[in-house]
């Protein structure tokens, strides 16, 4: 499995996990009981079909090893293997955080996740 997973979410909700010191989820995270991520793979297609049109997004980039037995991999869209985080996010298992702009058309543009991680 990846060692590094991704989270898209609002900047002003991230700010509020910094504040707090721990990301406790999304909307969508707290209804389904788990954060959501995807994989290196998987993030432009997540990005596409959740996050277009949404300004003021931040792409988060998330250390695997930390976060312990409290990360499964499930099936979800396509039977594909996502990771779920079943308790709040530490932000010491954060790598980076960076902006996500949108393109003319209001996608998500989503970076070469491969070389932002190995930079």
């Amino acid at each position: 499995m990846s060692s590094i997973i991704y989270k898209i979410c609002p900047a002003t909700l991230w700010d509020e996990a910094e504040a707090r010191g721990e990301f406790t989820g999304a909307g969508i995270d707290l209804a389904d009981g788990y954060i959501h991520f995807s994989t290196a793979d998987q993030t432009p297609e997540t990005a596409q079909l959740h996050f277009s049109g949404q300004q003021g997004l931040v792409i988060v980039a998330v250390e695997t090893a930390p976060l312990g037995e409290a990360l499964k991999w499930e099936a979800s869209r396509g039977g594909q293997l996502f990771p779920h985080l079943y308790s709040s996010l530490p932000l010491a298992a954060v790598r980076w955080v960076k902006p996500l702009p949108l393109d003319k058309d209001g996608t998500p543009v989503v970076p070469d996740l491969d070389a932002e991680t190995a930079g």
